[in-house]
């Protein structure tokens, strides 16, 4: 290990991470394989690397590879629905639209439907725009093999994302609605904001009271959220993965953390992340990049 080597890595964390974080969801897994890198990183010649960021990335995507399989395996025992730790995020990942609509939870939910060579493909093609022969080289195969992935990984993004961008002002506005009409119980506003076709995703991780499945339309949606109200919250607005979101506090102790996704002046989606094994690390701010 030289000074050189450790600058080097410091220099790329973030980038490391934030790659990380986007093929997993999760960041206690992203540190694991930050760690792995590091451990491969210090055996490497540095000398001998012509490209030092493409080559981290690499043993970053691999380690993330082999670390995705594996917890597909995990998935399966998981109870009800498996959404991303959600991230309290420094201001610039808002600044940056590509990135904070890369690693919203609505986004990275999205990806958990994807194989993870297409996901890894994906995410080093479209969030951080590496060429195809750098991303062959990270996942094993022929450049051709992976334009062939990154059509179909696209096409099956663009399919299932939202339908209209929301802006910042008009997600302000609406999760201020949110805001008001469930912290004084009106019913009637919080239909008001609900798209008749909302859908509601919550994760309790069979530690929290949660629903086993998705929950589609307004109507189920508002009467679920006043079932599983556990007496007089306190809620703040926070940026999560680059996004604001809803914090909910119960006797002072963090208790769900609700991102959203709005669509023409509506919420179309809604976000519970309520396993407290995913909301341990929602007092730092964290630093995504690209």
């Amino acid at each position: 290990m030289t000074v050189r080597s450790t600058d080097v890595f410091v220099r790329h964390r973030n980038l490391l991470f934030t790659v990380a974080y986007e093929m997993l969801g999760s960041a206690a897994d992203a540190e694991d394989v930050l760690q792995e890198t590091w451990l491969r990183w210090v055996d490497v010649d540095v000398a001998e690397v012509r490209d030092e960021r493409a080559y981290l990335v690499r043993i970053t995507t691999r380690l993330a590879l082999n670390r995705m399989r594996a917890n597909a395996r995990r998935r399966e025992s998981y109870v009800g629905p498996w959404l991303p730790e959600p991230l309290l995020t420094t201001p610039d990942v808002a600044e940056d639209v590509e990135l904070a609509d890369s690693v919203s939870l609505a986004m990275l939910t999205l990806l958990e439907t994807l194989g993870p060579t297409e996901r890894a493909v994906f995410v080093l093609r479209e969030v951080f725009d590496f060429g195809y022969d750098e991303i062959a080289a990270a996942v094993d195969k022929t450049p051709a093999a992976v334009r062939q992935v990154a059509h179909r990984a696209r096409a099956h993004v663009a399919e299932r994302r939202p339908r209209a961008e929301a802006t910042q002002v008009e997600r302000d506005r609406v999760l201020e609605q949110f805001v008001r009409a469930a912290a004084t119980g009106d019913i009637q506003s919080l239909m008001d904001v609900l798209a008749p076709d909302v859908v509601l995703v919550t994760d309790g991780g069979g530690v929290k009271k949660a629903a086993l499945r998705p929950i589609l339309g307004r109507d189920k949606v508002v009467r679920f959220l006043e079932g599983v109200s556990e007496g007089p919250a306190e809620a703040d607005v926070v940026v999560v993965n680059g996004a604001p979101a809803l914090r909910i506090l119960l006797d002072g102790v963090l208790d769900t953390v609700v991102s959203m996704v709005v669509e023409d002046g509506r919420v179309t989606g809604l976000y519970a992340v309520r396993n407290p094994a995913k909301l341990a690390r929602l007092d730092a701010v964290v630093a995504l990049t690209r």
